[in-house]
């Protein structure tokens, strides 16, 4: 009995020193655009009959992304949304630090973080189009240790995930 014990302690020591390891060791570059070599990827657009002033200052009020994302709690930004900016958040139990890398007004928003085992970059690119709605363009590039070893599942959530965002972005904007 005594033996397995061991066994179980030296098993979950390993682990943790393997994963502390690949996450001290792990190196991402922030970007203004996403990692086209990243295992995983997406890119998703919807239109939102709202003006675009009014869906880019949804999307930029980062403090208040939980009252119209179910997915997201305790979005905190300090400061001014603005490039060299970070802020948190959690989802599906994570806590994630974003920096903010663009943030051209009214046309565009990109912020990248590392969570554990991945670094993801997120690209949003807003177009007024003729009837005045406006065309939402979502890209973002997952990456990491653990991404490339469940990159399917990755991909499966990054691309609910992005669906989740766009109709709660689009339900929120049209009932202003």
């Amino acid at each position: 009995m005594k033996k397995l014990i061991y066994s179980i302690i030296v098993f979950v020591v390993s682990i943790g020193l393997l994963v502390g390891g690949l996450e001290l060791f792990s190196s991402y570059k922030p970007s203004i655009s996403i990692h086209l070599d990243a295992p995983v990827q997406t890119k998703k657009s919807i239109v939102i009959h709202a003006d675009q002033k009014k869906v880019w200052t949804i999307l930029a009020d980062v403090n208040h992304w939980a009252e119209w994302q179910s997915d997201i709690k305790n979005p905190e930004l300090k400061g001014a949304f603005r490039p060299g900016h970070s802020f948190t958040w959690k989802s599906g139990g994570l806590n994630i630090r974003s920096d903010i890398q663009i943030a051209t007004p009214l046309t565009k928003i990109g912020w990248c973080g590392p969570a554990l085992g991945a670094f993801a970059v997120h690209i949003w690119t807003f177009t007024t189009l003729i009837d005045g709605s406006t065309r939402v363009d979502v890209e973002e590039s997952m990456e990491g240790w653990l991404v490339s070893v469940l990159s399917h599942q990755f991909q499966t959530g990054l691309d609910t995930s992005l669906d989740k965002w766009l109709g709660a972005l689009k339900a929120t904007a049209e009932k202003q």
